[in-house]
This record gives structure tokens, sequence and C-alpha cells, in this order.
């Protein structure tokens, strides 16, 4: 390679890199102000709106998901935490209410990056689907029934189902797996490694540092 091919090389790797840059800050930027979770639909709509049609800038989803906890810095530096605790405390006492199906937390409450728009992300297990939804039409309690493609492993997938429900202004998204699932957890759109997962003292703990960190 010649030393001006090296150059030109070089002169492209730094423009998409840039791009990349460009399209992880807007795709934070529409997730944090149109509630959008789903990472790949902001990649198209920052794309879109930026008028990038290079498939290799886009951004990775570690690189906007660190966009994003960096929009939160710095223009919700206040607000973010409020909101995040407000949705643990909403999550514990949804793991006491949901205690006999074992619930994990998952997803942006957990990690910490959740705001506003965040719903309360859960993994129930149960034998069948109609235990959860049985329970709460007992208690009278109105959820829709949905589905979800998750990823088990590098090689797998499987649909799950989902209930959706909303309590004192905040969403809640229960993913229904079978028992012997408590031992695997899906792979985490963001690290494509198992997802992380947190039972109700984890919960717990996160929320006595919050309370030292306000303190």
């Amino acid at each position: 390679m010649t030393s001006s091919d090296r150059r030109r090389t070089t002169s492209s790797a730094r423009r998409q890199t840039g791009l990349r840059q460009q399209l992880a800050v807007e795709a934070a930027r529409i997730i944090s102000e149109q509630g959008i979770r789903d990472f790949g639909l902001a990649k198209r709509k920052a794309a879109e709106r930026l008028g990038i049609q290079d498939d290799f800038a886009l951004p990775s989803n570690r690189e906007i998901d660190s966009a994003l906890r960096q929009h939160q810095s710095l223009f919700q530096s206040l607000e973010q935490p409020r909101w995040l605790r407000e949705r643990r405390l909403a999550a514990v006492e949804a793991m006491r209410f949901f205690a006999a199906f074992e619930p994990r937390l998952v997803g942006a409450v957990l990690d910490g990056s959740a705001d506003q728009h965040s719903a309360v992300c859960l993994h129930l297990f149960c034998r069948h689907r109609s235990d959860v939804e049985n329970w709460l039409l007992d208690r009278r309690i109105p959820f829709e029934a949905d589905e979800r493609r998750i990823r088990l492993d590098a090689e797998r997938d499987a649909s799950v189902p989902v209930l959706r429900l909303v309590a004192d202004d905040i969403a809640f998204d229960v993913s229904l797996f079978d028992l012997d699932a408590v031992r695997q957890a899906p792979l985490d759109r963001i690290t494509e490694k198992p997802m992380q997962r947190a039972g109700l003292e984890h919960v717990l703990r996160l929320l006595a540092e919050d309370a030292a960190h306000e303190s």
C-alpha cells in the first residue's frame, strides 16, 4: 500500500468514526426525547434525520448506550436520578407483588439509564403463562398481552409472552419464562452477553446506594 493509499484509508476511517459519533449522539437524543428503547429503530431514525446512508457508519448499541448516558449527564443531571429512583421503588413493590414467580429486574431501571419514559422490566418464571395472567385477573389488574423475540444464545432465539400494565403512572413490561430459565439469562441487546438480572435484595441495595449518594 502506498503512502497515498494509507492517507485515503486513514481519512475514510476518521470520517466513518465521525459519522458513527454523530449518529450515536442523535440516536441518544431521540431515545431520550421520544422514549424509544429500540436501539435499532433509534439508529434508523437518526440516520434518516441526518441524511446518512452509509451502513458502515451505524453505531453499535454499546456506542448508543454510552451516548445516552452522556446525554443524561449533560441535560438531565437533576431529573434522571429522580426518575430512576421512582422506578426502582416501583420495581421493589412489583417484585414483592410477584414474589411467587421469582421476579428479576432487568433493563434500564437496573443498569441505571432509566428516564421518564422507561418501563420497569421484569422477568417472571412460571409453569404456564396463565398462572401470571390469572394472578392479575383475580386482583382486577388490567394488562395487555403480547410476545417478543429474545436471543437465548449466539445461535438460538425464541418468542416469550409479555404482559404490559401500568401502576401509579409507571409502565411495567413483564416477560414470562419457563421455570428452568431462571438459571440462564437471554442475551443483552447491548453487550451481547447474558443479560444482567437482579433479585429483590439486589434492588434494595441499589436503592440504599442511591440514597447514600444523595445525602
